[in-house]
């Protein structure tokens, strides 16, 4: 029996819309998954919805299971919640790095599973939350270490949960919204607007996606110590103050990026089981804020991309789709 779908699509600058699918019969080996939950990654989909993917990036910023090619159209995602329905996982609720879709069919090894201890509607933050230990296994914080993270968004507030309970850490989180200094304080850590915030850090993770949050992530190290850049900027250029105290003070500015494990001895799905037991903890719903259904997707993402909608990670639900299918 042929199954259709409908899948959301990256049209053009400003523009997207839902379309239909038809789903190949699952093979051996492969999984039927109906969807329950996505999430907008806001800093990455807003690039992709604008055209802001640099041409000499196109392969780089692929998703696992994107569709099109970039500039336009594509169908871009990879924070998917469901449940299988056909197959050896048949009921059980799974996380995939799948596009904003109704149904889809992929092989089960791309499928982790959700543990019993974390809610569907939390998973959807796995992606994030991968991207987080990936950092915080590049930035390699000691105990007892003075810790910014400069850049209070989806990913920023990601890595200070993660940070919030390394012990004997001061972790504060650094942004210009006065509005994070809430969502600081339900993960535990401090906050500070950028001209007050703590100096003399061991490490600062930035995520800010700025040159202004870069430049006080600097200024806030003390000698010997090291920015973790997680911005990704597109196709913008960054002009990174290397004058002044940068060479005196012998600082370090290293990447870090999910696409590579940052650890040799640990696999990608290793790590995306880490993320997932570490959403067991419900502290992490404070980075949930906001739910559309997925036929107002077309409508929201626009304002997500615009700002005009604040964000960390905006959740969609699919049960009323479903329900009208």
């Amino acid at each position: 029996m042929t199954r259709q779908a409908r899948a959301f699509w990256f049209n053009g600058s400003g523009k997207s819309e839902i379309r239909s699918a038809t789903l190949p019969e699952p093979a051996e080996g492969e999984a039927l998954v109906r969807t329950l939950f996505t999430g907008v990654s806001r800093g990455t989909e807003a690039l992709v919805f604008r055209g802001e993917v640099p041409e000499n990036q196109y392969e780089t910023m692929r998703a696992p299971f994107q569709e099109g090619d970039f500039p336009w159209p594509v169908k871009y995602g990879y924070l998917n919640v469901g449940v299988v329905e056909t197959g050896r996982l048949t009921g059980r609720t799974v996380f995939c790095l799948y596009p904003h879709q109704t149904h889809y069919v992929v092989p089960e090894s791309a499928l982790t599973l959700v543990p019993d201890t974390v809610p569907p509607e939390r998973a959807v933050l796995a992606g994030t939350v991968e991207t987080a230990v990936n950092a915080v296994w590049d930035a390699k914080p000691l105990i007892g270490d003075r810790i910014a993270v400069v850049g209070g968004g989806m990913v920023g507030s990601s890595v200070a949960a993660v940070l919030a309970k390394f012990p004997g850490a001061r972790v504060q989180l650094v942004d210009a919204d006065p509005a994070r200094a809430d969502i600081a304080a339900q993960l535990g850590v401090g906050f500070a607007d950028p001209k007050a915030a703590l100096g003399a850090c061991d490490l600062v993770v930035h995520a800010s996606a700025s040159e202004a949050g870069l430049e006080t992530a600097l200024g806030l190290l003390a000698p010997e110590g090291t920015v973790v850049e997680l911005s990704w900027y597109g196709d913008r250029r960054i002009s990174v103050p290397l004058g002044e105290f940068f060479h005196s003070r012998r600082l370090t500015v290293r990447s870090s990026q999910v696409g590579t494990v940052a650890r040799p001895d640990r696999t990608y799905a290793e790590r995306m089981a880490l993320a997932l037991d570490l959403l067991a903890d419900p502290v992490f719903d404070t980075l949930i804020t906001g739910e559309s259904h997925f036929d107002e997707l077309p409508s929201v993402l626009p304002r997500l991309a615009s700002g005009e909608l604040p964000a960390l990670c905006h959740r969609i639900d699919y049960r009323r789709a479903h329900a009208s299918s």
